[in-house]
């Protein structure tokens, strides 16, 4: 078996968001890791107001504290009736030592007598590197919030979050269905599709010193040369 050409460090601990990045990732020719194969290192502080802002936060810190390209994403459910809460407060949404249960019982407690129940995961993923600089990728994906509790798989709000085109929530969902149509497997099957460039992007700039964070559209457009 050839070595791998690249070794990218995926900034989480959460093995529910370990599995999916592996998943989608796995036809490509590079030693993925996450934090838990690494001693402790500082946490980001994930105080942006974009997704934008902490998932390069978040990929940044990795980066410059391991001396290796890191990939990050930052995603969360935002939800109509209650003006796009949780939005980036998703992960504490019902206090900063909050499980998965937790806020979700939150989240329910707030939308009971709503008849809106409209709601999108969004998913914003940075690939940076030590110096700086960082590509953007995102995803997004429609549904509802389900009156109650229904299914035993995935993670975070995937219990309440009804699919309506395949009709269950994302936790009645297989890994491969959830996947094909969740808001990280869309940002992660668009980073895919580009990742032999991406992967020649981040071989040329990790020697080199800290330029300005490029513009997504502009690298796409002039960059895969350089």
């Amino acid at each position: 078996m050839s070595t791998p050409e690249i070794m990218i460090v995926l900034a989480t601990r959460n093995q529910g968001k370990v599995r999916e990045f592996q998943q989608i990732l796995q036809p490509y020719h590079i030693d993925l890791k996450s934090l838990n194969d690494f001693g402790p290192i500082p946490e980001a502080a994930e105080d942006g107001a974009t997704f934008d802002d902490n998932a390069y936060q978040k990929a940044l810190l990795t980066a410059k504290a391991l001396g290796l390209p890191a990939i990050a994403d930052d995603s969360g459910l935002v939800v109509k009736a209650l003006q796009g809460r949780p939005g980036v407060r998703s992960a504490r949404y019902a206090g900063e030592k909050a499980g998965d249960a937790d806020n979700i019982a939150k989240l329910l407690r707030e939308m009971e007598g709503v008849d809106e129940r409209q709601a999108a995961f969004e998913c914003v993923i940075s690939v940076t590197v030590p110096s700086g600089p960082a590509l953007t990728y995102e995803g997004r994906c429609e549904g509802e919030i389900s009156l109650e509790v229904k299914g035993e798989g995935g993670f975070g709000y995937d219990p309440v979050f009804y699919y309506p085109p395949l009709k269950r929530t994302f936790a009645q969902c297989s890994a491969a269905e959830k996947n094909e149509v969740s808001h990280r497997g869309k940002a992660l099957n668009e980073l895919g599709r580009e990742f032999d460039k991406v992967l020649t992007w981040l071989k040329s700039r990790l020697t080199e010193a800290k330029p300005p964070k490029p513009d997504h559209k502009q690298f796409m457009a002039n960059d895969w040369s350089a």
